[in-house]
């Protein structure tokens, strides 16, 4: 479980400094934390691209399309 934390902590602060670059493209942004996640060995989870003013209690793991939208994790 720490490790876990550990790992999307990580992969929170790679996708802050992708978004510094530039507006990111979603699916683009999508693809980049599964691969960081994958390479790490996280299994049983899900990545969803939500709009970011329907987020509730869903753990925002990435932002793209200048914010307008949120990349949410969810361990199965």
């Amino acid at each position: 479980m720490k490790r876990i934390a550990l790992t999307l902590a990580a992969v929170i602060a790679l996708s802050g400094s992708a978004l510094a670059a530039g507006i990111k493209p979603c699916e683009e942004l999508k693809t980049e934390i599964d691969a960081k996640l994958q390479a790490r060995g996280v299994k049983n989870y899900t990545l969803e691209i939500i709009p970011a003013n329907e987020i509730k209690d869903q753990k925002v793991v990435g932002s793209c399309e200048g914010g307008a939208k949120k990349v949410t994790y969810l361990r199965k």
